[in-house]
């Protein structure tokens, strides 16, 4: 099944010089490039890019405290609520601040099942549950309890679509028609 997924490298992964290795890996894995820019993204567009519903709040608060737990520290001390919606509204806003903060590289995957495949290959969002051999667990060097502990962002290197419907409005919110191509790679010519 060839679909289409989004991908951006988040500020520490374009500050910390990884742009070609993690753009390598997808293209190693058979993936195309069929959109890519470098850009810087403000606080607005960055706000609007990310989802703002109750759902999302709940389940991003859900996670923290998850790690707050596990990690024995006090969320309603520390941040002053245990309310997975209201948590969930401070990430949001410490997300806004890390992925505005310096260029971003967006773009465009093409490729067999690339949703999932990216979604593999990148690991978890939280880099201590990284996978060795996944992007976030060979190069990230941050963790829950620091971001935590400074009231930020974790920052875990690469941003992926996780669902076919978020792929397509990522994909439109970012990329016109006009910045996404159509071509063959050499191993899709033995196809």
């Amino acid at each position: 099944m060839i679909e289409r997924t989004f991908v951006m490298i988040k500020p520490d992964g374009v500050k910390r010089g990884l742009i070609g290795e993690v753009i390598k890996r997808f293209e190693q894995a058979g993936l195309k490039i069929v959109g890519l820019k470098m850009y810087r993204m403000d606080k607005e567009e960055a706000d609007e890019f990310y989802p703002a519903d109750d759902e999302w709040f709940e389940s991003v608060g859900n996670k923290t405290l998850s790690s707050y737990n596990e990690l024995g520290i006090d969320a309603k001390k520390e941040l002053g609520t245990d309310n997975p919606k209201e948590i969930g509204k401070m990430i949001k806003q410490w997300l806004l601040d890390y992925v505005s903060s310096g260029p971003v590289i967006l773009m465009v995957l093409e490729g067999n099942h690339a949703i999932k495949k990216v979604r593999d290959m990148i690991g978890s969002t939280i880099p201590i549950k990284a996978q060795p051999g996944t992007i976030r667990g060979d190069f990230s060097v941050d963790s829950a309890d620091w971001a935590n502990i400074g009231k930020r962002a974790i920052m875990n290197i690469v941003h992926a679509s996780d669902s076919q419907e978020r792929a397509e409005y990522e994909i439109k919110f970012w990329f016109k028609e006009n910045e996404l191509y159509n071509y063959k790679r050499l191993e899709e010519y033995l196809l």
